[in-house]
């Protein structure tokens, strides 16, 4: 008995290490030798890093002072800002010179400096998403523990993960959209992030901050349907792409659907703003609010 499942194991283990190999042979020739790309080990190691640092982190800063990063956050919030402009400008760009669909574009492997332009643009978007692991360290060390919500940690440990499989198998073609709306939205919102830490005498003339959770839904909305049609017209692309855009997508809309149901419309609320499954207000209100429940 005890070698007949030792022998099933092993059998199972060699099946799927195979199984890799052959999905190997399928990716992208022109990401190989990319920082990050050839090996999913690194993205599994980020990933699960991560993932113990949410754990550990609130642990650690228990009994601590919370640190003051305004110098900190202002910069970085600017930054990712650019960098994020930098990745939706050079798509934009691309896929204008190429005539590329809006509704199906195939993922092609080729060297045309254009198609080249948009397969960096998703690396670096792909590597945007390990900078945003940031959002949380910052969180936790400046002990803000109620904003480390399971939609938070879902999407960001997951982005990581789902954007190496797209800069490896399929950097260019139909994927180049979804990279390019998000990063446009996250220009609005890491600007609205680095003058918010400002305070409330910046915080007061940012009136769109509300119109950002909007977009939002917009853009998992927007996402949800290209998938669905991708599916129904058979375009040609990868189908469990397809599956996997369209139930990642559900669950963005249901979990942050039902969040911004209960920050903005539900009676009583104050909400300020909403990211990622978190109300994020301007410290007065936050402390008015914890003052309150108290």
């Amino acid at each position: 008995m005890a070698n007949l499942i030792v022998n099933s194991t092993q059998s199972v283990l060699k099946d799927t290490y195979d199984y890799y190999l052959w999905t190997l042979s399928l990716s992208d020739s022109r990401t190989k030798g990319w920082p990050l790309v050839d090996s999913p080990a690194p993205t599994v190691f980020y990933t699960l890093t991560y993932l113990f640092i949410v754990w550990i982190g609130p642990k650690l800063m228990r009994n601590r002072q919370p640190f003051k990063l305004t110098w900190l956050l202002v910069p970085y919030n600017l930054a990712m800002a650019l960098l994020n402009a930098y990745i939706a400008i050079r798509l934009l760009t691309a896929s204008f010179r190429l005539r590329y669909s809006y509704i199906c574009e195939p993922c092609r492997q080729r060297y045309h400096p254009d198609e080249l332009q948009i397969a960096d643009a998703v690396w670096w978007y792909y590597f945007s998403k390990l900078l945003e692991f940031c959002d949380t360290f910052f969180f936790i060390l400046r002990k803000k523990d109620e904003q480390l919500t399971f939609l938070h940690v879902y999407h960001h440990s997951t982005m990581f993960s789902f954007w190496w499989i797209g800069i490896k198998w399929v950097p260019s073609g139909s994927t180049f959209l979804p990279a390019m709306v998000n990063s446009s939205i996250h220009v609005l919102m890491y600007t609205y992030y680095g003058l918010s830490v400002l305070g409330p005498s910046v915080s007061k003339f940012l009136w769109w901050k509300k119109y950002l959770t909007i977009l939002q839904l917009i853009q998992f909305t927007c996402a949800l349907i290209l998938g669905i049609n991708g599916v129904r017209t058979g375009c040609e692309f990868p189908l469990w792409m397809h599956y996997v855009l369209i139930l990642y997508m559900i669950s963005f809309i249901v979990l942050f659907g039902n969040f911004y149901m209960k920050a903005y419309l539900a009676k009583g609320s104050k909400c300020m703003e909403v990211r990622y499954g978190q109300c994020l207000d301007d410290e007065a209100t936050i402390a008015k609010r914890k003052l309150k429940n108290n």
